[in-house]
């Protein structure tokens, strides 16, 4: 399966949206491997996109097949959870 520009557009601006506000993805490669990481960068070298990931490292953008943002995980109380 490959990523069509509709797909890597909509994946470039997950990306991009996490490594602007911190926040980690889920990620699906084409193999069907999947993982969770923080996204530090989105590099273009040579007209191919890169993800640069916290723990992964430097994975194609043509290689992933899904990705979209993780659920915030709640650990801290706050006043919000009591109302």
């Amino acid at each position: 399966m490959t990523t069509t520009n509709s797909g890597r557009c909509d994946f470039l601006d997950v990306l991009e949206e996490a490594v602007k506000f911190k926040k980690p993805v889920t990620v699906e490669l084409q193999g069907g491997e999947s993982f969770t990481d923080s996204v530090q960068d989105v590099v273009t070298e040579s007209g191919e996109d890169f993800a640069e990931f916290e723990q992964r490292g430097r994975v194609p953008v043509s290689q992933i097949s899904r990705c979209e943002p993780s659920p915030r995980i709640h650990n801290t109380p706050s006043y919000d959870d009591k109302l």
